[in-house]
């Protein structure tokens, strides 16, 4: 029992440290948004979720810091946004809702926000799928001597 509690502890701190990038209100929303973009993120234990929070926040920390605030900002709009149709926020809506509304941001007529929606899903993506553990489930097996291949 103690060490199921300690293992718990151990990875729900490596989890709220994981995300340098984005203030730990964003990384939660951001975690919100993920499972409605790739559903099997609902799935995910702590470690999975900090595994996934970790090569986003790689990812994220690679670009420069104007676009992190972009980021940042965008996710703000998508949270805050709804409130103007349906007087709650992004996470509290329904799935149904929460879905209707990225469909909206993803077909927007304003090219700024159809962008936003599309690097919010890429990092998802990246972030989900970028973990080994779900190559095999996948079918993804990457050959790491192709570099050797192309010198030969």
């Amino acid at each position: 029992m103690w060490r199921w509690i300690i293992w718990t502890a151990a990875v729900s701190f490596a989890y709220n440290q994981s995300m340098k990038t984005l203030s730990r209100d964003k990384a939660d929303f951001l975690l919100v948004v993920a499972r409605r973009i790739v559903p099997e993120v609902a799935d995910l234990d702590d470690y999975g979720i900090g595994r996934m929070s970790v090569i986003i926040d790689r990812a994220l920390a690679d670009r420069p810091e104007s676009v992190r605030k972009q980021f940042a900002t965008f996710l703000g709009v998508v949270k805050w946004a709804p409130a103007l149709r349906f007087l709650a926020p992004f996470d509290k809506l329904a799935p149904a809702t929460q879905d209707a509304v990225l469909g909206w941001f993803e077909d927007c007529p304003v090219a700024l926000l159809r962008k936003g929606t599309w690097g919010l899903k890429s990092l998802v993506f990246m972030g989900y799928y970028g973990r080994t553990d779900v190559w095999e489930e996948i079918g993804y097996r990457p050959s790491f001597d192709s570099r050797e291949r192309l010198h030969a």
